[in-house]
């Protein structure tokens, strides 16, 4: 994922530190990633840049199509996908750095 990512290991590096301590704002149910899942994860990195997303209803393989999936359709950057919690990145507009 770091070569998809678009983002440096040094942003990277800084967004993995700012994202620790946070709790994760939406999560991803039985349903799975659904338009309105999507949605509010748009939301949410509309109003916060750097969120968690858990996905405790997928498999490995299927919470990396998911980031994928959000990444393509939001126009988001993969930070971190560390078990069930995935880490995304949206820059604010007007925002010249992510750190």
């Amino acid at each position: 994922m770091d070569g998809l990512s678009g983002l440096s290991p040094i942003e990277r590096k800084k967004l993995k530190a700012r994202a620790h301590a946070l709790n994760p704002l939406v999560h991803v149910g039985g349903k799975g990633l659904t338009e309105a899942v999507i949605a509010e994860i748009g939301r949410a990195l509309d109003a916060h840049e750097l969120i968690k997303v858990r996905v405790g209803s997928m498999e490995r393989e299927e919470r990396e199509a998911a980031l994928a999936e959000i990444c393509a359709k939001l126009l988001a950057h993969p930070v971190q996908h560390i078990g069930k919690v995935l880490v995304l990145y949206r820059e604010k507009p007007g925002d010249p750095t992510p750190a």
